[in-house]
């Protein structure tokens, strides 16, 4: 693990040296190669997705997993998006002279060696070491067994074109020891990693965060809401909560919870139902959404669980100020939302809401950095330091000091 590291954090000096320019050929470059390859992909996505089935994995589980010629392609053009995106790192962030005359730059500049920890989806292999090639940061990948196959066969193909280039394939690269005694080695190794990105299931963040001596930018569950309130266009509330849960509720920026303002919980229910039970969603609600429709009892384990499927509790509230106790009381910092027309109430919520995405009649499906126009992400942040929600490459790099003198002392 050690020789591997340093290995790792040699190479990071040797990607420094590159051009944005080389570094965005490159990544076109790997566009191209994923394209070219995108059987011999399929072929080891097969064999994984043959061990889900034999190991009985869920239907969300399945479907972040699945790879064919229309989502490479995805991958490829995300790889193309991130190439176009200007160059992060060498920008003058800030700069001035002081009284002594030194001139003081801030400029930004790579974090260095980066582990990213991650499970199910193969895409990230691909999405996260291109943030981290165009940010001019060395990425360590540790993804999970259920994409073993698939995560190989990507990462081959990116560290085929790093060869061809004359680079150190040690840029891009899978963690060798892929144990869970093999991650407890890396997330100790501060001598070698500057920072860990773990993506996926509770416990896996919560493992990361409490043994980690590397520092942890954790991309936790999403536990996200809707909140309708009195004032929305409720033809509008219905076609957002349904996208919000439905469009693909096992990814961590869908719905598992709508909350439903009492002054309209009446009229408003039994028509969320007909959309919801239309999408073959299972429906849990509060005491008072049961006196309403004819649904499962929903409890307060039922509104802390994420369910990576399409599975939805609903609660009836008491106006903003009930929307906002219960976020407040069961929301993961990750993405809210509100549906009204009344601006007061949507400021109030907005301003009020501690969570790292906030929208006003919109789905909360949009956290993400392809939808936010970075390319990709390397994950949805939770943390507040030093980079919160869709981690693109901004979030990727630091800065330093640039100070230009001609002689002072002090």
């Amino acid at each position: 693990m050690e020789n591997f590291l340093k290995e790792a954090k040699h190479s990071s000096r040797v990607l420094n040296e590159l051009s944005g320019a080389q570094k965005n050929k490159i990544l076109r470059q790997m566009a191209e190669s994923l394209r070219s390859n995108t059987m011999n992909i399929i072929e080891a996505n097969a064999l994984d997705m043959k061990d889900a089935e034999l190991n009985d994995l869920s239907s969300a589980l399945k479907d972040r997993l699945y790879l064919d010629e229309k989502r490479i392609d995805a991958m490829a053009v995300a790889l193309e998006e991130i190439a176009a995106l200007k160059e992060p790192v060498g920008r003058v962030l800030d700069g001035w002279v002081t009284e002594e005359g030194l001139k003081i730059e801030k400029v930004s500049i790579p974090i260095g060696v980066i582990g990213i920890i991650y499970e199910s989806r193969p895409n990230v292999t691909s999405d996260t070491a291109a943030l981290c090639f165009k940010s001019s940061n060395v990425c360590v990948l540790k993804g999970g067994k259920e994409a073993e196959n698939s995560n190989i066969a990507i990462a081959d193909v990116l560290r085929s074109v790093l060869e061809q280039n004359n680079l150190p394939k040690s840029m891009i690269s899978l963690l060798p020891d892929s144990s869970r005694e093999g991650v407890a080695k890396l997330i100790k190794m501060d001598k070698y990693v500057d920072l860990i990105v773990p993506r996926g299931g509770e416990g896996l963040i919560r493992y990361v965060c409490d043994n980690a001596t590397v520092p942890v930018v954790k991309h936790d569950k999403g536990q996200c809401h809707t909140y309708i309130d009195k004032d929305a266009k409720i033809e509008d509330a219905i076609k957002i909560a349904i996208n919000a849960k439905v469009s693909r509720p096992g990814v961590c920026n869908a719905m598992e919870t709508l909350l439903v303002d009492t002054a309209i919980a009446k009229e408003t229910l039994p028509m969320l139902k007909e959309a919801f039970d239309a999408a073959g969603t299972s429906l849990k609600g509060c005491a008072s959404t049961q006196e309403i429709i004819t649904i499962a009892h929903a409890n307060d384990e039922d509104f802390d669980t994420e369910y990576l499927a399409n599975i939805l509790n609903i609660k009836i509230v008491d106006g903003v100020d009930g929307a906002i106790e219960h976020i407040v009381r069961f929301g993961s910092g990750h993405s809210e939302a509100i549906i009204t027309q009344n601006i007061t109430v949507a400021e109030k919520f907005l301003n009020a809401i501690d969570a790292a995405a906030v929208y006003l009649n919109a789905s909360t499906r949009f956290t993400d950095g392809g939808a936010f126009g970075f390319g990709a992400e390397v994950g949805i942040s939770t943390n507040k330091l030093h980079a919160r929600g869709p981690m693109g490459i901004e979030g990727l790099t630091t800065y330093k000091y640039k100070i230009y003198g001609n002689g002072q002392i002090r």
